[in-house]
């Protein structure tokens, strides 16, 4: 019978069908009929590693596709979380470019009308307490006093940097401020982005105005900015008091315009407390 007829391969395939067959069944056999451990013994020996490694190969596809999968899960999950960090990073940085831009602007603008900023000072924060404009004396008080550091000459500010008045009597608790609207008021100050210096006066009522400008030729107008001036040492420069509202006169705040305010501890020798 040669190699290359049809029989001769299906007598190969049936034998070793058989032998496969025989194999299993004869082991089955010395396990129930006749066990016999030593022969048992002997074929775990060899059936086991060699099924252990079989087992190895023929698993290996799945057990290969499975670390690939999770791998490609676990990139997944890399990629989507480095895609938030990236967005998060994103908004970060554009929130700190648009904080530096706003910390220059407001550099730029303090540069351009010389205006001070409250936060150089070391503050004490009151309430109004009460409002007394007779006899065109406009004063009022504060809720803090000797008790809280403040002295007579300091300086009370709105919430938003505006000059409000000066301390003129302290007591434990608290305070008397001269308003800008009283006629005692007589407070150096300059106009913004320029040299030219003047007083600011109240009018016992409910305004205040400019005027004795160091340049004769000077004449106000409706915009300008008007600050503190250090001159006389009694008040630190660069506070805003308001808007010039035409040639003389000046839009303030009053004592009933605020309900809380700040006293900025400076000293009538032009330093801080």
């Amino acid at each position: 019978m040669t190699k290359d007829k049809l029989s001769y391969k299906l007598t190969r395939i049936i034998k070793s069908s058989l032998a496969a067959v025989a194999v299993p069944i004869f082991i089955i056999y010395i396990m129930i009929a006749k066990p016999d451990y030593a022969i048992m013994n002997g074929m775990a020996h060899v059936v086991l590693p060699v099924a252990h490694a079989v087992g190895s190969v023929i698993t290996w596809p799945i057990r290969a596709i499975g670390q690939s999968a999770k791998w490609i899960h676990e990139t997944s999950n890399l990629r989507t979380e480095n895609e938030e960090l990236r967005v998060r990073l994103d908004a970060a940085l554009a929130n700190k470019n648009s904080c530096d831009i706003a910390i220059l602007e407001n550099q730029k603008l303090e540069r351009e009308i010389d205006i001070k900023l409250a936060s150089p000072y070391k503050t004490v924060i009151a309430d109004v307490q009460f409002d007394d404009s007779a006899f065109h004396h406009n004063t009022f008080l504060v809720n803090r006093g000797k008790k809280s550091g403040l002295t007579k000459g300091m300086v009370v500010v709105s919430f938003d940097n505006r000059l409000i008045g000066t301390i003129i009597d302290c007591g434990s608790q608290f305070c008397r401020v001269r308003a800008l609207t009283d006629t005692d008021t007589n407070l150096a100050i300059r106009i913004t982005g320029s040299d030219i210096s003047g007083f600011l006066q109240g009018n016992g009522k409910s305004g205040a105005s400019v005027g004795f400008f160091n340049d004769t030729k000077f004449v106000g107008r409706k915009g300008l900015k008007v600050i503190t001036s250090n001159i006389s040492g009694i008040l630190p420069s660069g506070i805003y008091i308001g808007d010039m509202l035409d040639e003389k006169n000046v839009d303030i705040l009053r004592p009933k315009d605020v309900s809380r305010v700040m006293v900025l501890q400076y000293n009538d020798i032009g330093s801080y407390k």
